[in-house]
C-alpha cells in the first residue's frame, strides 16, 4: 500500500482492509514506517521505532494490522524502552507488558514505536531536553501540546491514525486542540493503570488515545477499558460498546457553555469567535446552549496549590525511585529545571498538606457533580489561546518552585484540569480553525461520571455536521517527500 493511499484510511478502516485481504500487516507496517521517515524530521514526534516481525500476526481483532505508536511513558511493552522523556531513565528497557500494552496487543494493533513526551510527562508542552522538541504539523514554530505532543504530531501528520496517550492535566485534551484531532479522557477508573500502579498522581492520570475520527477512539476504548485484578475501582462497564455510541442519536442536551476559565486568563478573540461558532451550531442541532457559571467548590488559588502539592509529592516519589534505580545523581544533569524545581517542593510536602490536598479533590468532585446534576454537558474551548510558540512555556521558568511551574501550566491551561481533578471524561473535538494562521482550535465537552457514551453520541454528531478530516497540516506524510529517519 502506497503512503499516499494509507494516509486516507482511519484505523477502523484499515483493520477493515486486512479483515479482507486486501492489505496485510506488513504491508501497513511498512507504510507506517514509510509515513514516519517522510515527516519526522520535521516534527520530530517519534524518538524510536523498531521492527515489526517480533509482533504476533493479528488474527480476527478489531484493530488487527493497524500501525500504532505508544507514549514514552506510562506503557510498558517487554524489551523495549520506556525513558519517561528524562535523561534520569535514558536507557531503561521493560522487562515486560503492562496491563494495557497486553490489552493493546489483543486488540490486534502492530506497535512500532514509541512518542515524545516532556520529561516525566511534567508539562504540557513537548520539549525535552532528552530527545528535543515535538513540533506542530500545522506549524513546526508551534508547540504540539503535552505531555502526549509526540503523539498528536504524529497522527496529525499522517504517520499513524490513532495512538496512545494519557491525561492527568490536559495532555490528551490539549494536543488533541493543537493537532486537530479528536481525544477523549476517559473516567478515572475507566481503563487500569496496572500492575505497578493502582492510580497515577492520586488518581488525576488516566490512559486514552488521540486520532482523526471519532470511531477510532471508540473503538479502541471498548478494547482498553475495564479493571485488572487488584484495581482499587472501576467505573461500571458501559451498557453497551462505545463503537455503537458513536452513531446513535444523543437527542436533545442542556448543555452549558463557560467561555472565560477558573482562574482569570480570558479567552482570546480567535478561541472566542470559535466558541461562539460551535455554540451556533450545537443550537442547530437541536441542543438547548445557554452560558452558565460553575463552581469548583474552592477558589482558583487552593485549587492550584491542591494540585501542585500531589503532582509535586508524587513526582517527588518518582525521581528517588529512578535515581535508586539507575544509580544516578538527582540534579541539573539528569533533571530539566521546571522538573527539579518540582521534585524539591515536593520533599518538603507534609503528609497533612497531602490530606488536606486530596480533600481538595473530593471538594471539586462535588462541586462539578452538583453542575451535571442540572445539564448534560459542559462546553468550554480546550485552551484559551492559540498554539504557543515553542520556548513559550519555558520563558523565564528557571527561577520558578514547584508551586509556581503548576501555577504557569494552569494559568496557560485552565479549562482542562478541573476535570482530571473530578475524575469526569471530558473530549477535544477540533470544529474550528482559525482563519487567519489556520491553526486548529479545540473545543471542549465535559459530563458526568461514567458518561463517555454521552460524549461519543454527541461527538459521533458533531463529527457528521462539521467534518474536519477534509483538513490536513502543513506537514503531511500524504504529499511530504521521504528523507531519511533520524
Amino acid at each position: 500500500m502506497r503512503v499516499a493511499e494509507y494516509v486516507n484510511f482511519d484505523a477502523v478502516g484499515l483493520a477493515e482492509l486486512v479483515a479482507k485481504g486486501e492489505v496485510t500487516p506488513a504491508e501497513l507496517a511498512a507504510a507506517a514506517l514509510e509515513a514516519a521517515q517522510a515527516v519526522n524530521r520535521r516534527i520530530n514526534a517519534i524518538v524510536d521505532t523498531w521492527p515489526t516481525d517480533d509482533e504476533p500476526e493479528p488474527g480476527s481483532a478489531p484493530l488487527a494490522g493497524v500501525p500504532f505508536l505508544i507514549k514514552d511513558i506510562g506503557v510498558a511493552m517487554a524489551g523495549r524502552r520506556m525513558e519517561l522523556g528524562s535523561r534520569l531513565a535514558a536507557g531503561n528497557v521493560a522487562g515486560a507488558d503492562s496491563a494495557l500494552m497486553l490489552r493493546l496487543r489483543r486488540a490486534g494493533l502492530v506497535t512500532f514505536g514509541r512518542t515524545a513526551t516532556p520529561e516525566l510527562a511534567y508539562s504540557i508542552t513537548t520539549e525535552p531536553v532528552l530527545y528535543g522538541p515535538a513540533r506542530n504539523p500545522w506549524n513546526p514554530e508551534r508547540s504540539a501540546g503535552g505531555s502526549s505532543g509526540g503523539a498528536g504530531a504524529a497522527v496529525a501528520a499522517g504517520v499513524v491514525p490513532i495512538a496512545h496517550a494519557t491525561d492527568a492535566a490536559g495532555s490528551l485534551r490539549i494536543p488533541a486542540a493543537y493537532n486537530g484531532l479528536f481525544g477523549l479522557k476517559p473516567t478515572r477508573g475507566r481503563v487500569s493503570m496496572g500492575p505497578d500502579a493502582d492510580e497515577v498522581f492520586n488518581g488525576l492520570a488516566v490512559h486514552g488515545s488521540v486520532s482523526r475520527t471519532v470511531r477510532d477512539s471508540a473503538v479502541l476504548l471498548d478494547q482498553i477499558r475495564g479493571p485488572e485484578p487488584g484495581d482499587p475501582y472501576f467505573a461500571a462497564q458501559p451498557s453497551r460498546p462505545y463503537a455503537e455510541e458513536v452513531t446513535a442519536p444523543p437527542g436533545s442536551l442542556r448543555i452549558g457553555v463557560l467561555p472565560q476559565a477558573w482562574g482569570g486568563r480570558r479567552t482570546t478573540a480567535p478561541v472566542a469567535d470559535a466558541l461562539a461558532r460551535t455554540v451556533r451550531l450545537l443550537e442547530s442541532l437541536g441542543h438547548q446552549v445557554a452560558e452558565v457559571e460553575v463552581g469548583l467548590g474552592v477558589d482558583w488559588e487552593e485549587f492550584v496549590l491542591a494540585n501542585a502539592r500531589l503532582m509535586a509529592a508524587n513526582l517527588a516519589a518518582s525521581v528517588d525511585g529512578l535515581a535508586a534505580a539507575f544509580n544516578r545523581p538527582v540534579d541539573s544533569s539528569t533533571l530539566e529545571p521546571e522538573t527539579l524545581a518540582g521534585y524539591h517542593y515536593g520533599q518538603r510536602v507534609t503528609g497533612a498538606q497531602f490530606v488536606t490536598a486530596l480533600a481538595v479533590r473530593n471538594r471539586v468532585a462535588r462541586g462539578l457533580a452538583r453542575f451535571f446534576g442540572a445539564h448534560d454537558v459542559l462546553l468550554t474551548p480546550v485552551l484559551p489561546e492559540l498554539p504557543m510558540l515553542l520556548g513559550t512555556y519555558a520563558e523565564t521558568a528557571e527561577p520558578l518552585d514547584g508551586l509556581g511551574w503548576i501555577d504557569r501550566l494552569n494559568d496557560r491551561s485552565p479549562f482542562t484540569m478541573p476535570f482530571n481533578v473530578a475524575g469526569t471524561p471530558a473530549m477535544s473535538v477540533p470544529l474550528t480553525a482559525d482563519a487567519e494562521t489556520g491553526l486548529p482550535i479545540g473545543m471542549q465537552f465535559a459530563a458526568r461520571y461514567g458518561l463517555e457514551g454521552l460524549l461519543f453520541r454527541l461527538a459521533g454528531q458533531l463529527e457528521q455536521a462539521s467534518p474536519w478530516t477534509v483538513r490536513t497540516p502543513a506537514v503531511w506524510a500524504g504529499t511530504a517527500p521521504a528523507t531519511a529517519y533520524p
